[in-house]
């Protein structure tokens, strides 16, 4: 009985030995799926990791998504093995109108695309000055791309690094959408807070959300000098 025990748990340890080596034999993903969130071909400002895209492989019964968060920039990266993916977009998960339609990827070695969106509204022309040291001065244009959709805000947000939105931000000035021509020239102006006083630089980026839709859309982020 006991050489029986003594049996079993050797082929015990042995069968976590086995797996183990399998393990770590695992032949990592070596190709990389770059790309890009995109309307008319130019990038979209998006909130960092707070955009979603899904890849799913082809030819598996059982198989789960791969998850693709998109940067701030509006691009995105994934190490991959080789293969036929479907890529999608997640409802309600953009600055942009929902759309069923995936795009076919096929991955063989490193590949870069563009995935084409219908924002509700996009940002134009933002420039900055620094007035007195102490404010902001941001001039911007939006524009209605959607023509059903209203614009609920447009805001302007400071941030002592590149990662600067809604959610990370030192500083900001929101004005209500009805305060916003679409097509026309906007200026708001930010209070610099204590804390980004003193620097010799901050970042800066204009952000506009639409009525009933959660995530903002954003212009490239702009490091600004303040002295």
């Amino acid at each position: 009985m006991k050489l029986n025990i003594i049996q079993s748990c050797l082929l015990l340890v042995l069968g976590f030995m086995v797996a183990s080596c399998e393990y770590d034999n695992f032949e990592e993903p070596k190709s990389t799926l770059t790309g890009r969130i995109v309307y008319e071909g130019e990038p979209l400002g998006v909130r960092n990791q707070g955009v979603q895209l899904e890849l799913w492989q082809h030819g598996y019964d059982l198989f789960q998504k791969i998850p693709v968060y998109v940067s701030q920039d509006g691009t995105f990266s994934a190490k991959l093995f080789n293969g036929d993916y479907k890529l999608t977009l997640i409802r309600g998960n953009g600055p942009w109108m929902d759309q069923t339609d995936s795009l076919d990827v096929s991955l063989s070695g490193s590949q870069e695309i563009d995935v084409e969106v219908n924002p509700y509204f996009t940002i134009d022309a933002p420039s900055y000055e620094i007035v007195n040291d102490t404010i902001v001065r941001a001039n911007f244009t939006v524009n209605q791309i959607n023509a059903t959709s209203t614009l609920e805000l447009a805001a302007v947000y400071l941030g002592r690094t590149s990662l600067t939105d809604r959610v990370r931000k030192e500083g900001d000035e929101e004005v209500f959408g009805e305060q916003i021509t679409p097509g026309t020239p906007a200026t708001v102006d930010v209070t610099i807070p204590n804390g980004l006083r003193g620097r010799g630089d901050l970042f800066v980026r204009v952000g506009v959300k639409t009525l009933g839709v959660e995530e903002l859309l954003y212009s490239q982020v702009d490091n600004v000098s303040i002295n």
